[in-house]
């Protein structure tokens, strides 16, 4: 059998509409008008501060990207205490499991909150392994951590399937010699999804039929 790398936040974890209203709230000051999920996904990349600039039409100064993420995280983690798992999460986890596929997860997001996030969702005991952004990486980028958390599982990429809702996670699957399936309720918008060409799914329930 093979195994199952997840991302969390906008795949594992239904957090869009959090993310979407603390972005609002952090361009408050910059007068801009709300945005809504639809405008997001579709500016939506990485790094993060390219969306910033997409949504100011202009370069960010130094060190407002800074400020920008320290004020986009105060707002976030106050908000996301009312997220919950997607729809199918836990069911797709547990047949997965049964199947006799392991599982991790590799996240973008702070380490500590992750590792607390997994453990309050009643999911740590389902992942092998739980990895977040430690501080020591700031600026890597998701292809070489995934090579990382692939290397700590002893695993080999061409029997792993990574699973996220942005390109950025089927890059990194590339990089590292996996497999990639793209979940389309997530982040991103599906047009941009499907123009990279892995599969794409509208429930995390139909990734049984992509592996």
């Amino acid at each position: 059998m093979g195994h199952i790398v997840w991302d969390w936040n906008g795949t594992l974890f239904d957090d869009l509409d959090v993310v979407v209203e603390a972005t609002n709230e952090v361009f408050v000051p910059y007068g801009l008008p709300p945005i809504d999920v639809a405008y997001f996904q579709s500016v939506y990349t990485r790094p993060i501060w390219a969306i910033y600039e997409r949504m100011l039409g202009r370069a960010l100064e130094d060190g407002e990207w800074e400020r920008l993420d320290v004020a986009y995280h105060d707002s976030y983690h106050r908000l996301m205490e009312r997220c919950r798992l997607a729809t199918d999460a836990r069911r797709t986890i547990d047949a997965l499991a049964d199947a006799g596929h392991t599982q991790s997860v590799l996240s973008m997001w702070r380490h500590d909150r992750l590792s607390v996030a997994v453990h309050d969702h009643g999911l740590a005991a389902a992942f092998r392994r739980v990895d977040g952004l430690r501080p020591e990486q700031a600026g890597g980028s998701k292809a070489e951590f995934m090579v990382r958390h692939l290397a700590a599982l002893c695993a080999d990429p061409a029997d792993v399937v990574m699973v996220g809702d942005s390109i950025d996670d089927a890059v990194a699957a590339q990089h590292a010699g996996a497999r990639a399936i793209l979940y389309a309720g997530g982040m991103q918008a599906r047009t941009d999804l499907d123009r990279f060409g892995a599969p794409v799914i509208d429930r995390l329930s139909d990734v049984s039929v992509h592996i």
